[in-house]
């Protein structure tokens, strides 16, 4: 059985896809499973030793449809899996004929173009977002219940590439080596620069190397935090691919970050994963944490409802005191 994974969203949506691909290659007939994403995810899922073939959805939606079709039909799927609801998607699968197409009931498209319906509501599930994607595999028959744990050890995120010696000689073998990631790109809420500042001037530079991770953009968002930062902090946004930054995330000794993708990578590739989280459904840490044997989070004590719309200036996240993230990082190994 060949089988096509479909989820075309954000690199920490992504990760947590990643215990479908092993859990199928050990409880099913499959012969080759790929995986259909955004361009920018490539790298995290060439990570996934279970996967063996990446489709660009960016490079696919570029074709004149009936090329689209035709690429489709000449991989000769029996399954296709849609993860990620997307109209266009479900309805090129459909006219491709995949034999099997699977999608969730609360998605009108998924009605006219899959065959096999799991009912499945995300947004009032007190599951978290990686068991979720779990129940989508009962239509294969698949009913097996994972706990948190359990699914950690399916991430099989095993294909990390040798660190580049220009980054290889930033990291200081007699200390802690400490990734700050301080931005989300709007899809987290965020704990704020202020409060990172504060935790960096906390971990003693004897003991702990920092580094200051994200795009350009980031960067250049943040320019007089940064130039304000201590000298043995390393300022290293813009300067990685998405390959580097998982490489230096593994030779690392850990990240720190709110529900982000690099939290997810962090966590899925075994190492210290510290996220920063608000207490509020649908973004609490029951639903997104990220997990990994050494994964951890912190969560607001108190809610409210004035940062309900907001990413930054998060009264809920501002709670968090740097002294507990402190703390937890203090008890990395």
């Amino acid at each position: 059985m060949k089988i096509l994974i479909s989820r075309t969203d954000a690199i920490g949506d992504v990760v947590l896809t990643m215990p479908i691909c092993d859990i199928l290659k050990k409880h099913a007939s499959v012969s080759e499973l790929h995986f259909l994403g955004r361009s920018y995810t490539e790298d995290v899922i060439h990570c996934n030793s279970a996967i063996d073939q990446f489709l660009d959805i960016d490079k696919i939606s570029k074709l004149d449809y009936e090329d689209q079709i035709a690429l489709l039909k000449k991989e000769k799927y029996d399954v296709i899996l849609h993860v990620f609801p997307n109209k266009k998607i479900a309805q090129l699968a459909k006219d491709a004929d995949i034999p099997l197409r699977i999608g969730t009931t609360n998605r009108w498209f998924h009605w006219v173009t899959c065959n096999k319906l799991v009912r499945l509501s995300r947004r009032s599930s007190d599951l978290h977002e990686a068991q979720l994607n779990i129940k989508l595999l009962s239509a294969l028959n698949i009913t097996d219940e994972f706990s948190l744990e359990e699914l950690s050890a399916h991430f099989r995120m095993e294909n990390i590439n040798p660190l580049p010696g220009r980054l290889k000689g930033f990291l200081d073998k007699t200390k802690l080596n400490v990734i700050i990631h301080p931005q989300s790109n709007k899809s987290a809420r965020e704990w704020g620069l202020d409060n990172f500042g504060e935790l960096i001037n906390l971990l003693p530079p004897e003991k702990y190397k920092i580094f200051i991770s994200g795009t350009m953009a980031d960067g250049n968002s943040m320019g007089d935090w940064l130039e304000k930062l201590p000298k043995h902090v390393v300022n290293l946004t813009g300067q990685m691919t998405l390959k580097e930054f998982i490489s230096f995330i593994y030779y690392s000794n850990g990240l720190v970050a709110a529900s982000t993708g690099p939290l997810h990578i962090a966590a899925s590739i075994g190492n210290n994963a510290l996220g920063l989280y608000p207490p509020m459904r649908p973004i609490f840490p029951q639903r997104w944490a990220p997990l990994g044997p050494k994964a951890s989070y912190i969560v607001a004590n108190d809610t409210c409802s004035n940062c309900k719309m907001k990413i930054s200036g998060c009264n809920c996240m501002q709670s968090i005191a740097p002294v507990e993230v402190v703390k937890a990082i203090s008890a990395w190994t």
